[in-house]
């Protein structure tokens, strides 16, 4: 699996997949890269170390992903990313989040120091979508409060069940309320939710725009970063 590559269309950056200890909430229906996880500590940041030793620092920006949220990366690995931080001169720091690690949020960026984008997959900002089919336990009573933790959102567009008038208003919030954030085109996998082909070529010919907006990552699929399989 590739765990390294650098992301040079939009917001140049180099960025990792690392591995993680199992996500906390680990009961999204669409989701199996939970299999990526792992329970060996010891494996884990060794095999992370092998990849952190690749990043250069050549754009000051870095992001990390893995199968679960940033804080259940091992310890050892958290520490050599903030050394990494220092040693390479990174002003700007992408890392993932779910919303059960929300409160710890403010407190981590204060500690860092730097520049620290949240993302975060919210998936639609329909909430009976979000909580009752995809199971995502992500829960906010307005775009306000979501900002609050969350500067990047991370929406997925194609899942059978979704409509165009529910991405026709994901779409509104995201470019009207946030400068940064990842749309994904839903690519079929191991979980019983599937792919609506039809609605994913409706949005490919109706926001192909997006694709070129320095603002927001498009994904035609989940390796289109560079990362993963």
């Amino acid at each position: 699996m590739q765990r390294y590559s650098k992301i040079t269309q939009k917001d140049c950056r180099e960025i990792v997949l690392l591995k993680a200890f199992p996500c906390l909430w680990s009961k999204c229906r669409f989701c199996d890269y939970i299999l990526d996880n792992d329970r060996d500590e010891t494996h884990m940041a060794a095999l992370n170390h092998e990849v952190l030793s690749q990043i250069t620092g050549e754009y000051g920006v870095l992001e990390v992903i893995d199968s679960a949220s940033f804080f259940e990366l091992p310890s050892q690995t958290i520490e050599e990313i903030f050394t990494l931080i220092q040693t390479k001169k990174i002003h700007t720091l992408y890392i993932e989040s779910h919303y059960l690690h929300r409160q710890k949020i403010a407190d981590f960026k204060k500690q860092l120091g730097i520049r620290v984008i949240i993302k975060s997959g919210i998936e639609t900002f329909d909430d009976d979508f979000r909580n009752r089919v995809l199971n995502k336990n992500v829960h906010f009573q307005s775009i306000e409060e979501l900002k609050t933790w969350v500067d990047s959102p991370c929406l997925m567009v194609g899942i059978q069940g979704q409509t165009k008038a529910m991405i026709e208003r994901d779409m509104a919030i995201l470019t009207s309320s946030f400068e940064h954030g990842t749309i994904s085109l839903y690519r079929n996998n191991t979980t019983p939710i599937k792919r609506d082909q039809a609605l994913i070529d409706w949005f490919k010919q109706t926001y192909a725009y997006l694709k070129e907006d320095p603002r927001y990552d498009y994904l035609d699929e989940p390796t289109d970063f560079g990362v993963g399989d």
